[in-house]
């Protein structure tokens, strides 16, 4: 390296140190849910049978969590739906996490909440194969939410919590308000929207996410 190349990186060196270049933010990866279940052991086992084992088909983006071969009917006052997914590890409380246009055929009002944010929520009928259970609560459609490490979230200038608006590039772009972060040391980062938020923005796992303040 010439002299003139050294003292070219000793300036570009200190013009990063000094904040006078902006840091490239990395693009945050798209996750696309649809309608899905989470059980808990117990749950599992009055569906499935004692001692009954989910069946992974496949890793989710998430750290430890799966995709499984199990599906279900949920069932409401008006309708029911067949075979939704169970995602796994177990959990310590079930959950159903649904569609708007889900509420329609159920006859249920389901809440937007963040996942495990359960208080409040109506129930369902869960339909197995070798039994039923109505959860007393745990209906809801998931709010949209942004995870990441709390490494993550001092790059981006957000903390655990905040609730911040994205912009979504392409033809048929725009905004979203009310994204949750969920900043932790265990989840990766990734944007998690439902299939009919997604499709009306032809939102894909490989759009472009901006977070604005």
């Amino acid at each position: 390296m010439g002299k003139y190349d050294a003292l070219a990186a000793l300036l570009l060196e200190a013009i990063k140190e000094g904040g006078y270049l902006k840091k490239e933010v990395d693009t945050i990866p798209v996750g696309i849910s649809n309608r899905h279940i989470h059980l808990s052991q117990g749950d599992l086992e009055t569906l499935f049978g004692p001692g009954y084992q989910l069946t992974k088909v496949k890793d989710l983006s998430q750290p430890m969590q799966y995709a499984c071969k199990e599906t279900l009917t949920i069932a409401g006052p008006k309708g029911a739906i067949e075979k939704v997914r169970i995602l796994g590890p177990t959990r310590s409380e079930s959950q159903v996490e649904i569609l708007q246009a889900d509420c329609y055929k159920l006859g249920i009002t389901a809440p937007v909440r963040l996942s495990g944010d359960l208080q409040g929520t109506p129930g369902i009928t869960l339909i197995g194969p070798k039994g039923s259970i109505y959860l007393n609560k745990g209906l809801l459609i998931a709010q949209r939410h942004i995870h990441m490490t709390l490494e993550d979230a001092r790059n981006f200038g957000v903390t655990d919590g905040e609730i911040v608006t994205i912009q979504i590039d392409g033809l048929r772009g725009g905004s979203y308000s009310n994204v949750v972060i969920r900043a932790n040391n265990t989840s990766a980062l990734e944007f998690h929207i439902d299939t009919e938020e997604a499709n009306a923005m032809h939102l894909a796992p490989t759009s472009t996410i901006t977070i604005k303040k």
